[in-house]
């Protein structure tokens, strides 16, 4: 099974979506899922994992209605606040839908020590009695909050988005690289190969920019903890669907099937458990 791990869908809202800057207006429309199938489906992915791109509620419920919807969205990572009195609520709501699988905050807009405040920290603490992911959105100078973060619950299964966004575009290895190694000694951590495009030069990238930021995560997690993403639509900025795959599959060529197997499918499905 190969699946997309991480992609969004919405019906834009300049209110909702405001972080869509002018070097994204061009995202500043609707993208639904009849919009990707056909790139989907010709790249032989069976579904997708839908992520969150908006701080609301509404979106989670908007979510989980396309994926009772649409057969390709296999998972839905939501939003809901967790530093609030009504996390339990919320979660135990959006759980009784199979398809809801884990729990994702735009923490790379939050001031530094947002994930470590103690109404944060309680939130996080629901997620594995309702059998919950939680995915990591952050920068490189938060990686060692999520490290301590992560550390403190050594039962709960996170991932981190887009490789923790190094700095590709100046090609700076450090301190991106202490902190992910560190990240990938903790047991309970994962990694999603996305959103690397917006990462580099948007108009002239190559795989070869890749290279040493995708290496370092495959030799330090192994593919049984990591999964692709295209990060669709955002990844539009930087080339089409097939462009911005053909470059992260190109990383998975080089590895042995049953890791290329993992790293383009096994590992969402087992981390997410997507039927």
């Amino acid at each position: 099974m190969k699946i997309d791990a991480h992609q969004h869908f919405w019906v834009y809202n300049e209110e909702e979506l405001g972080w869509l800057d002018e070097s994204m207006a061009t995202l500043r429309r609707d993208f639904l899922p009849g919009n990707l199938e056909h790139s989907l489906r010709s790249r032989r992915y069976n579904g997708c994992v839908a992520v969150q791109a908006a701080q609301t509620v509404r979106e989670t419920e908007f979510l989980l209605g396309l994926a009772d919807e649409n057969l390709l969205i296999l998972g839905v990572v939501g939003w809901v606040d967790l530093a609030s009195d009504m996390a339990e609520e919320q979660l135990e709501r959006f759980s009784t839908n199979p398809k809801f699988k884990g729990v994702r905050h735009v923490v790379q807009a939050e001031p530094e020590g947002f994930m470590l405040q103690p109404s944060f920290l309680r939130g996080i603490g629901l997620l594995e009695q309702f059998e919950l992911t939680y995915d990591i959105l952050v920068y490189p100078w938060q990686m060692e909050e999520a490290y301590e973060l992560a550390g403190r619950f050594p039962n709960q299964m996170f991932v981190i988005d887009h490789m923790a966004k190094p700095a590709i575009k100046d090609h700076l290895m450090e301190p991106w690289t202490t902190d992910m190694r560190r990240l990938a000694s903790l047991d309970n951590v994962w990694c999603k190969l996305s959103g690397l495009v917006t990462e580099a030069d948007t108009s002239d990238w190559t795989v070869g920019d890749f290279e040493p930021y995708v290496e370092l995560v495959l030799n330090e997690f192994d593919a049984d903890r990591v999964m692709v993403g295209s990060d669709w639509p955002v990844c539009l900025v930087g080339g089409t669907y097939d462009d911005v795959m053909e470059s992260y599959e190109f990383f998975g060529e080089l590895l042995p099937s049953e890791d290329r197997d993992r790293l383009l499918g096994g590992t969402a499905a087992e981390f997410y458990s997507l039927e």
